[in-house]
């Protein structure tokens, strides 16, 4: 018998692969985002981040330097292979979805026993810099989880070994409203054949699956895998991919109040669209990925 966590993970950050990060900051700024200084990894990849105050993060990521991401692919760091892997099909998107872990090490394990394994753990530090100047050093373990079926997805655990300052003060204010996320939306022909996918990664069982696919809560968001059609009828987006496997599709933010959101979005010259409740900006250069936007409740 399988063994299942005693409760849903949550999400710890979402990864984001743009083209280079002066455009990616500059379209975040747009949709009314607060981005982090621009932040190297010892392997050559670098981000600019989007941090909430729910203690999740989105991750827009860059190539810093081509030589080090490529020797780091070469020795086997499934974090970069698989980015350059994304880049050579998408160029820009949402790769991957990224829970919280308190031990690195045993999801390795058990993403091994349970044949989902997408590669060694990583571990790492990089030097975080605060508005102002400070810098601290965090330190993480990443454990890999992915589908050989879908090479444009894939998900791992990240233990924060030393952690970064909770309180980042004036990086959690954005003018857009925007206090953390609330669903992450992933589109697939069938979302069924990539169940168990998420529930190894999620730590969740209990599924709800409904005609245009599966939704799954974890301990702070949803992860909704939906059919072109679903997609379609829920963001008024359109699909027209003709491969199998999961792909990133939507990244919806919760607002405190959405006619901020909408005022923001407004007088930075953003095309959306409004469905139902939501507001949703397809994706553009820099941005990857479509964004929509729904009221806290």
């Amino acid at each position: 018998m399988t063994e299942t966590n005693p409760a849903p993970r949550a999400v710890d950050h979402l990864v984001l692969p743009v083209i280079d990060l002066d455009t990616a900051r500059h379209r975040f700024t747009q949709l009314g985002f607060t981005v982090a200084a621009d932040a190297r990894h010892p392997f050559g990849t670098e981000n600019a981040c989007v941090f909430f105050g729910d203690d999740t993060y989105l991750e827009p990521l860059a190539i810093g330097s081509r030589e080090d991401c490529l020797e780091a692919a070469r020795i086997g760091n499934v974090f970069v292979a698989r980015d350059q892997a994304f880049r050579f099909r998408r160029g820009e998107g949402l790769s991957a979805v990224v829970v919280k872990s308190d031990d690195a090490e045993a999801d390795h394990a058990r993403f091994v026993t349970e044949g989902m394994s997408g590669g060694d753990l990583l571990r790492f530090s990089r030097e975080f810099c605060f508005p102002g100047g400070r810098t601290v050093e965090g330190s993480f373990r990443l454990a890999f989880a992915a589908d050989l079926r879908s090479p444009d997805f894939f998900a791992f655990s990240c233990q924060r070994v030393n952690p970064l300052p909770a309180d980042r003060g004036v990086l959690l204010v954005h003018a857009n409203g925007a206090v953390g996320l609330a669903r992450i939306v992933l589109c697939e022909d069938n979302p069924s054949d990539f169940q168990y996918l998420l529930e190894t990664v999620l730590g969740q069982r209990a599924v709800t699956a409904h005609s245009f696919g599966l939704s799954m809560a974890t301990a702070n968001a949803i992860v909704d895998a939906l059919t072109p059609e679903g997609l379609a009828a829920n963001y008024r987006l359109p699909n027209s991919r003709s491969e199998r496997g999961l792909l990133g599709a939507v990244v919806v933010v919760k607002s405190r109040d959405l006619g901020v959101t909408e005022a923001c979005l407004a007088a930075n010259g953003v095309r959306y669209h409004k469905t139902g409740a939501r507001l949703v900006v397809a994706p553009e250069k820099g941005q990857g990925v479509a964004f929509a936007f729904e009221e806290l409740k």
